[in-house]
C-alpha cells in the first residue's frame, strides 16, 4: 500500500475538522497514526511514542497557520503568552521525557482516558464559568507547566486545557481561543524536540526516515494536507450544519478511543 496516501487522507480530515470546530487534530491523529504504524510493522513497543512525536511535529505547521490568523484579528493576548510560555516549554519537554520512559500500554491508557474526556466535554458542551482573575507570573508559569505536560502526553496543541483555564480567569472567549492558538505553537515545538531527543537516545532501531520519535514522511504529508483543508473547514462553519458534523466527530472520537481500549486486552 502507498502509505503516503493514508497520511494525506488523515491530514485532509484533520485539517477540515480543525478549521470547522477550532480544535487541534491530535485527538484523531494519535490513534489513527498508531493503526497505520502498526500496519507497517513498526516496533510494537514504540508505535505510540512514534504516533505522539509525529503528531506533535505536525501540529507545528497547523498551529503556526492558526496563530497567524488569530493575530491578524487581534485576538491574541501576548501578555498572557509571554508569562505562560516558559512553563509551557518546561512542562512539555518534561512530559515528553517522561513519556519516553513509559511503556506503550501506559501511554495508551492515558491517551484513551483523555480521548473519552475530550469527547464527553464536546458532547455535553461543558464550558467553565468565570470565577477568578489571571494569576501572577508564577501562577501562570505553574499553569503553563501543567498544560504543557498533559499536552505532551496526549499530543494536543493545548486548546482543550488552555481555553478553559483562560475562560475561568475571565478572559473573553474570543481572546482565550486566539491566545490558546498562540500557546499551541511552543507546545508543538517543545513537544517535537522532546520526542526527537528521547527517541534518538533509545538503543532500539526505529523505522527508516524517523528522526527520533518523529516519522518525517508522515509529518510532511499530514501537514501539507491539513494546511490545505483547514481553510475549507473554516468556510464550512458558515454553510454546513456544524452541530451535525460535530456530533459525527464526537462519535468518531468514542470509536477510536474504544478501539484503542480493546487493543489493550
Amino acid at each position: 500500500m502507498e502509505w503516503w496516501l493514508a497520511y494525506l487522507l488523515l491530514g485532509m480530515f484533520v485539517g477540515f475538522f480543525a478549521g470547522l470546530l477550532g480544535i487541534g487534530g491530535g485527538l484523531v491523529m494519535v490513534p489513527v497514526l498508531s493503526f497505520i504504524f502498526s500496519a507497517q510493522h513498526f516496533p510494537p513497543e514504540r508505535i505510540l511514542h512514534l504516533a505522539l512525536g509525529t503528531t506533535m511535529a505536525s501540529i507545528i505547521f497547523t498551529s503556526a497557520s492558526s496563530l497567524r490568523t488569530h493575530h491578524a484579528h487581534r485576538a491574541v493576548n501576548w501578555q498572557v503568552v509571554k508569562f505562560i510560555t516558559p512553563g509551557i516549554i518546561l512542562g512539555t519537554l518534561g512530559g515528553a521525557t517522561v513519556a519516553g520512559m513509559l511503556s506503550s500500554r501506559v501511554l495508551s491508557i492515558i491517551v484513551v482516558v483523555f480521548i473519552y474526556y475530550a469527547a464527553t466535554q464536546m458532547l455535553l458542551e461543558i464550558k467553565p464559568k468565570p470565577s477568578r482573575t489571571l494569576p501572577g507570573r508564577w501562577g501562570m508559569f505553574g499553569a503553563g507547566g501543567i498544560i504543557g505536560m498533559v499536552s505532551s502526553f496526549v499530543a494536543i496543541g493545548g486548546g482543550l486545557l488552555t481555553v478553559p483555564f483562560l475562560s475561568i480567569c475571565n478572559v473573553r472567549l474570543q481572546h482565550a481561543i486566539g491566545t490558546s492558538a498562540a500557546v499551541g505553537f511552543p507546545i508543538a515545538v517543545a513537544g517535537a524536540i522532546g520526542y526527537i531527543v528521547n527517541g534518538m537516545a533509545q538503543p532500539q532501531p526505529l523505522p527508516d526516515y524517523s528522526l527520533g520519535y518523529v516519522h518525517v514522511p508522515a509529518v510532511g504529508w499530514v501537514a501539507l494536507a491539513s494546511m490545505l483543508t483547514a481553510p475549507l473547514g473554516a468556510k464550512a462553519t458558515h454553510t454546513m450544519p456544524t452541530a451535525t458534523l460535530k456530533a459525527i466527530f464526537v462519535v468518531l472520537l468514542y470509536l477510536l478511543g474504544t478501539k484503542m481500549l480493546i487493543g489493550l486486552f
